[in-house]
């Protein structure tokens, strides 16, 4: 099946992955990508960034070696409202975004906490995507959590790291079992993604699609498979497909 793009990845920025941007960009070049995303982890993880990394973005260029670049950040929920550890004023200037649960940035509620968490930060309209939400350490009420992305127009992630043998989020195969379900039945788009920290990683989707092929899940909710499925959820998309290679990339200053 068509696999033209990766959102979910990390560079040396986010202080436990162990390439460069560029390097990350000529895999996803060599591996065919039509599309490359960067979301480095938010300052509350242990090693990440400062803020003020994310406010530059507008220096890279959004084509290099062939691959559309788009610049966000794995954002880091930090309590059962919902926040996250980056200000409005830094997440207006990112092309998208992924939230997600993370235990050095917020220890596991109860089953009805994390649902909160979860679907208070959908409420943010500066959130993407909902980052591998397939962690048993973080039980959640799926039912809840898929109406929540439905209304709010939130992408889904299957995460492929999550479901690669040897993983740390405990149950993921079958916790996304649950969650696809309500996702075909709500008519929710899913995004596959490597969560690579390394360069070879990149558009490493294969445990995501064996997954979904054995739920006989609908092409046509993946939105991997085109560019014209994801501009609804990401606008820059919009401007820069068609564009003269070498243009700036995200808003800041």
């Amino acid at each position: 099946m068509n696999d033209i793009l990766d959102l979910h990845t990390h560079t040396i920025a986010s202080g436990h992955a162990y390439s460069t941007l560029s390097e990350m960009i000529r895999a996803a070049s060599a591996k065919g990508l039509t599309l490359y995303g960067c979301s480095d982890h938010a300052p509350t993880m242990p090693g990440s960034t400062h803020n003020f990394h994310f406010i530059n973005f507008k220096v890279i260029p959004r084509n290099i070696h062939g691959v559309h670049v788009i610049m966000g950040s794995e954002l880091n929920i930090l309590d059962f409202d919902g926040n996250v550890d980056l200000p409005v004023s830094t997440l207006k200037r990112l092309d998208y975004t992924i939230a997600s649960l993370h235990i050095p940035c917020l220890s596991p509620g109860t089953k009805e906490e994390n649902t909160r968490a979860y679907v208070k930060v959908m409420e943010n309209p500066y959130v993407t995507i909902i980052g591998h939400p397939d962690d048993s350490r973080f039980p959640i009420d799926y039912q809840v959590f898929a109406k929540a992305a439905k209304e709010h127009h939130k992408l889904v992630e299957v995460n492929n790291t999550s479901l690669t043998p040897g993983s740390a989020r405990a149950g993921a195969r079958e916790n996304y079992g649950i969650l696809l379900n309500y996702c075909r039945d709500y008519q929710i788009p899913i995004v596959l993604s490597s969560d690579a920290h390394f360069e070879t990683d990149v558009a490493n989707h294969r445990y995501a699609w064996e997954l979904l092929e054995s739920l006989d899940f609908p092409e046509e909710l993946i939105v991997n498979t085109s560019v014209e499925k994801l501009k609804p959820y990401i606008p820059v998309l919009n401007d820069m497909f068609g564009e003269p290679a070498g243009d700036s990339c995200c808003k800041g200053e």
